[in-house]
């Protein structure tokens, strides 16, 4: 389309962030807020509404500045194998533990794309694992089983 001026995409993008922000914010605006030093409940998610905001911000801008580029249509191949790797990692996390989940939801998610090498996604798929326990085990203790057994 000729003549348009804006990146629809970032601007669309960057009105969803700021929704989400906004959505955050009047949805934990009960919650006490407290301190750095002394956190409430609602810090954290303001904390992070405020962050997405900021990035919303930017796009919006962004997209009102940048010229137009067009959205590219949604690939059938990356939205099944997306879904598919969500619905995995469901299905998988309580019953074969956190480290088997995450690793075959990366796995999945990376046959959305043909670029995508095996090998490197079997050890990204680790390294993200190892992270997620070690962040939600460990340092955050959810009681997530690790392993199946």
């Amino acid at each position: 389309m000729a003549g348009r001026r804006i990146d629809l995409q970032d601007l669309l993008f960057g009105l969803f962030l700021v929704a989400v922000a906004v959505f955050t914010a009047v949805a934990t605006w009960s919650l006490r807020v407290g301190t750095a030093a002394n956190m409430g409940p609602g810090y954290m998610p303001r904390a992070i509404a405020v962050a997405v905001l900021g990035f919303g911000l930017f796009f919006v801008v962004r997209g009102l500045l940048a010229p137009f580029k067009g959205i590219a249509p949604p690939q059938p191949r990356a939205v099944v194998f997306i879904l598919a790797a969500v619905a995995a990692f469901a299905l998988l996390v309580t019953t074969a533990g956190l480290m088997i989940a995450a690793i075959v939801t990366i796995v999945i998610a990376g046959f959305a794309s043909r670029e995508t090498r095996p090998l490197e996604t079997v050890l990204f798929g680790g390294a993200m694992a190892v992270g997620a326990v070690l962040l939600f085990v460990q340092a955050l203790k959810l009681p997530v089983p690790i392993w199946p057994w």
